[in-house]
């Protein structure tokens, strides 16, 4: 793609869930075709919490092509320009013991948790953080609506990670609640920041970030504050055009 007419002196980050799609689902064709309108004004990078997989299910298979940056599970997992640019790996800097203590606590405390439905993958493993699902990653679309409307009202992921910042205090674990059926546990400084430290080196004068989990505890949260982006919350994928329309194309 040419740069003729791009401010390459500004770059948009955008969260993926309730941000460019809904939560877990396609973009839209007019959400996809905006993208790309976006891209001749500045520059565009994804960065989201999922492993590069579910985000390509997400935005599309050619997404490390259709954007300048793609940032898979918050940027331990980077593409730049279409190129693998670096991975990070949690069992080597946690290491295997300080591991499988949390794996196992986690284990051990959702065998105890009653829910109305309970499925397969509790704890997923990526690159850069666990996943923790006291439904189970393998629910349906309704049993997940089910378990978030319920936890809700019971706070189920709440409690659950208060727990574990009591038992796991000084260990340098981070956590953070997003989407609708589970948490990521990441080393301190993991969360969607460590992007920054990637695009820092491309020296950009302003880094505008779109995000809708931007509360303390969101996933969101830190990035959306860092004195390095613009933060804007959005509540949904129409909101987030507005905003770029009225932020660019006016």
């Amino acid at each position: 793609m040419s740069d003729a007419g791009v401010d390459t002196s500004t770059l948009c980050l955008f969260d993926v869930d309730g941000t460019l799609t809904a939560a877990r689902q396609r973009v839209t064709p007019d959400m996809a075709e905006f993208l790309q309108k976006l891209r001749t004004l500045v520059r565009v990078g994804v960065v989201g919490g999922s492993d590069l997989s579910k985000i390509k299910e997400q935005l599309g298979d050619d997404v490390i092509q259709k954007v300048d940056y793609v940032f898979a599970e918050n940027g331990l997992v980077a593409y730049k320009n279409g190129q693998l640019h670096s991975v990070q790996s949690i069992q080597a800097h946690m290491g295997e013991e300080l591991l499988q203590d949390f794996i196992n606590f986690c284990l051990n405390y959702m065998a105890k948790i009653k829910l109305p439905k309970k499925r397969g993958t509790f704890v997923e493993f990526r690159n850069g953080m666990l996943n923790v699902s006291p439904i189970g990653r393998s629910c349906t679309q309704e049993e997940r609506i089910e378990f978030y409307e319920l936890d809700k009202k019971e706070k189920i992921r709440e409690t659950f990670v208060s727990v574990l910042k009591e038992e796991f205090k000084g260990k340098g674990l981070s956590f953070s609640i997003g989407g609708q059926i589970s948490f990521d546990v990441f080393p301190d400084g993991w969360d969607k920041r460590y992007c920054l430290g990637i695009v820092e080196k491309d020296d950009y004068s302003t880094i505008h970030f779109f995000g809708d989990k931007t509360k303390p505890g969101g996933n969101d949260y830190e990035i959306y504050c860092d004195p390095r982006t613009v933060g804007h919350e959005v509540s949904s994928p129409e909101e987030t055009r507005r905003l770029c329309e009225q932020l660019f194309f006016s």
